[in-house]
């Protein structure tokens, strides 16, 4: 028979970097996992992606006491960032144009982050990310 779920706790961690500190610890704590086994098995995991990429993680919590965990593809928010080589995005969105990114490098993003979004191929998980982008204060071109 299967195990009982029951809950699910959502997070995002800098690969690599998970240590019992806040957020961690605390939302693991509560539901009385082992954090230190999740913090091993977690950079254990994210070992190979660059380090400090934020990585959406989803928490899956069993009855008794065990776990398991899914990691997500960063926000395609980071991915422009590093395209468009800026810091953060605009304050006015629409109105100030912070960053240039192109559509080769929106097709790269949206190849990347393809499995975790709602599209059924790489053209219409492009108009998510070039979306996206625009909320940034990116401009896109090509």
């Amino acid at each position: 028979m299967a195990k009982k779920i029951i809950g699910y706790i959502k997070l995002q961690v800098p690969a690599g970097s998970a240590t019992p500190s806040p957020p961690i610890g605390p939302a693991l704590g509560q539901r009385g996992l082992n954090i230190m086994e999740f913090c091993k098995a977690f950079n254990a995991r994210t070992q190979d992606i660059e380090k400090g990429q934020p990585c959406p993680t989803v928490i899956t919590v069993f009855q008794d006491k065990s776990f398991t965990f899914e990691i997500k593809t960063a926000p395609a928010s980071y991915f422009l960032k590093q395209a468009a080589k800026i810091n953060k995005g605009a304050k006015l969105p629409g109105r100030d144009k912070v960053g240039v990114v192109t559509r080769d490098q929106i097709r790269e993003i949206a190849n990347v982050k393809l499995k975790d979004l709602n599209a059924n191929d790489v053209e219409q998980a492009m108009k998510i990310i070039e979306g996206s982008a625009r909320s940034m204060g990116l401009e896109v071109q090509g």
